[in-house]
């Protein structure tokens, strides 16, 4: 009897623990089983459809995540069709006129999925024709920002039957589709012809290049769709480690499939006043849409416009400053002013404007006096107290000096140099005031500079000097070498600096098989990615010294123009934006390395060459369905296989 308890009681335990292997995790697993169309009313692919109404049938109940962004008709239409889920089906009703023997694609990309676990049915197009047959060609490609090569997203990709470069800007795409997250297009149901291709932000549902600040892109080459029969490959696996076989597949390949458009805006030219402020009682600034040469003229109301202003103009000449010159007209609340300046008109022609404006300060004289009233307050008590004690005291009340800022760091690469900044304008410059002393062997001796201001940052100054590495130096200013258009002065002023070794950095050198006649410009960057340092390719090669140690980034300009930065296009003008490339690897630096590399720009296609560091990723809810059930799968110690569908 003892056996028999003993025997049945190990039984048991085997079937209770083989139960538990084969049960499965805590609340089971997450459906990733997308939803399967089981009917459509007309058929797909239906021939000779008059109706507007389309119905799609599923096996499950269904949701259209915002079908008018992510569901694409084709021909696009003018009025918005009306497509939304009803359970487990869709209606789709289509607002406008069919055109007569015509193939109508609806795709859905990945805006179809299930109630519960929103998994997408992916890439699902509906088909039909007005007329007697079945356009089955398609084209596709890829869209990227000319100037970043990152993915253009959610663009839409079109066609014309013709050549005519004016189709673009007066008549609607004839077959559209829109780009995925990848930049990644596919227009369908096309008929046998050449066509033009076009990329369009539309922003006022009109499907044509109509506003000069859409998005847009072309290329003027003529495509013919045409198919040719070709076999993929796909690997079936054992396990992890072990192939089964190959399998080959016949299908049909859709060509051209490799069109690739680069996507820009237009330079806005239009000119116009955006506004004006005077948050600062000393100036008064104005902010243009466009850049001039001109410099706009202010013709005082109520004081004396004559000589008063000193222009200050930034980099691109949109946004002036005009520093009021005299204390008086400072403290003068109120400013009101004629300002005739060049504006766009109607028509886009420049013509001279005159506007009347009345600017005042963020802050009242009155205020602003009693503000400084306390301030010598508190000062001359403070100096009672100290009198009072015995203590040292100052009778006169200190004047405000200019202040120095220096914007390098104190610690330099011998490749850098000394940047002086200012609040306000330099009026008054002594420049034998200032003394330049490198320290060599415990002594002290004056070195050269030169002193120049920035011709891109307004009141900035740089100090070039030979720097050599692993010394230090000292950088004295005299009291009084700087003064500004209001009369203060810099004081006393030390700076010690040191400059590197060369052993703190790396250096890289890129050989690049460009034509001889060419100008590219080579930018190295970080992975934010920011410009760390530029240099122009020099005889196939670029050139960076003193870099410092970590992974970089590079990036190539074709600078077509010879202006030392990378420009937009221009439809109107037949002009393309400037090429851009991306070397498709980290470059790794390390301190007391010299890297060389070799890099051959059109190896690879521009969608293939940004690297994924550089990249805005992101992540399908398919995807995100996947890790969760690897991830239960991995806490519970068992093997986890998705479904076929992945």
């Amino acid at each position: 009897m003892k056996k028999l308890y003993f025997l049945s009681l190990a039984c048991l335990i085997l079937l209770i623990s083989g139960c538990a292997r084969m049960g499965t995790p805590d609340g089971g697993w997450y459906d990733e089983t997308p939803p399967r169309v089981i009917g459509t009313s007309p058929a797909d692919k239906s021939t000779n459809v008059s109706g507007h109404k389309f119905y799609i049938h599923f096996n499950e109940y269904i949701l259209i995540d915002n079908p008018t962004e992510n569901v694409v008709v084709s021909p696009p239409q003018i009025n918005t069709p009306d497509i939304r889920s009803q359970g487990k089906r869709i209606l789709v009703n289509l607002k406008d006129t069919l055109l007569p023997n015509t193939t109508y694609t609806i795709d859905f990309s990945d805006a179809i999925t299930d109630n519960n676990e929103s998994n997408p049915l992916g890439n699902y197009t509906y088909t039909f024709s007005t007329g007697n047959q079945i356009d089955t060609l398609e084209v596709s490609g890829y869209v990227l920002d000319a100037e970043t090569l990152e993915p253009t997203k959610g663009i839409l990709a079109g066609l014309y039957n013709s050549t005519e470069d004016s189709l673009f800007t007066t008549q609607s795409l004839q077959r559209i589709a829109k780009t995925d997250q990848t930049g990644h297009f596919t227009i369908r149901g096309i008929a046998p012809g050449k066509y033009r291709v076009y990329a369009l932000n539309d922003m006022d549902g009109d499907y044509k290049y109509s506003q000069a600040s859409e998005q847009i892109a072309f290329i003027r080459r003529t495509i013919v769709p045409f198919t040719t029969d070709a076999v993929r490959q796909d690997t079936i696996w054992k396990d992890t480690l072990h192939i089964d076989h190959i399998k080959q597949e016949a299908y049909t390949r859709f060509l051209p499939d490799d069109i690739l458009l680069r996507s820009f805006t237009r330079v806005q030219t239009d000119r116009y006043l955006v506004k004006s402020d005077r948050k600062n009682e000393n100036r008064i600034v104005l902010y243009f849409s466009y850049g001039s040469e001109e410099i706009p003229v202010i013709r005082g109301l109520n004081f004396d416009s004559e000589d008063a202003f000193l222009v200050e103009a930034s980099e691109k000449k949109d946004t002036l400053t005009y520093w009021i010159r005299n204390q008086q007209l400072v403290d003068t609340d109120s400013l009101q002013f004629e300002l005739t300046y060049s504006a766009t008109d109607s028509t886009g022609v420049l013509e001279q404007r005159t506007d009347t404006l009345l600017l005042l300060p963020k802050y009242s004289y009155e205020k602003r006096k009693k503000e400084q009233d306390k301030k010598m307050e508190e000062w001359e008590k403070k100096q009672a107290k100290k009198k009072k004690r015995g203590e040292a005291y100052d009778s006169i009340y200190p004047v405000t000096p200019l202040n120095i800022q220096m914007l390098s760091n104190s610690k330099m690469a011998p490749d850098e140099n000394v940047r002086l900044a200012f609040s306000t304008p330099i009026k008054e410059l002594n420049g034998n005031g200032i003394h330049l002393y490198s320290q060599i062997d415990s002594a002290w001796y004056e070195s050269k500079y030169r002193l120049e201001p920035d011709p891109l940052l307004p009141r900035t100054y740089t100090l070039r000097a030979e720097w050599r590495p692993d010394v230090t130096y000292s950088l004295e200013i005299d009291s009084a070498t700087f003064v500004d258009i209001y009369g203060k002065a810099n004081e006393k002023y030390k700076q010690g600096l040191k400059i590197n070794s060369n052993d703190e950095y790396s250096s890289l050198v890129v050989t690049i098989p460009i034509d001889e006649d060419a100008n590219y410009i080579c930018q190295l960057l970080d992975n934010k990615p920011t410009v760390k340092k530029e240099v122009k390719v020099v005889n196939g090669q670029a050139e960076f010294f003193y870099i410092k140690p970590g992974t970089y980034f590079l990036k190539l300009i074709n600078d077509e123009n010879y202006n030392g930065k990378w420009d937009t296009g221009d439809y109107e003008k037949n002009l393309q934006p400037e090429e851009v490339f991306f070397y498709s690897k980290p470059v790794e630096c390390k301190a007391k390395w010299d890297v060389t590399l070799n890099w051959v720009p059109n190896l690879l296609p521009l969608n293939a060459q940004k690297p994924n560091e550089l990249k805005k990723t992101e992540t399908t809810k398919k995807k995100d369905e996947k890790n969760r059930n690897a991830e239960r799968a991995r806490k519970l110690g068992i093997t986890y296989t998705p479904p076929k569908n992945f």
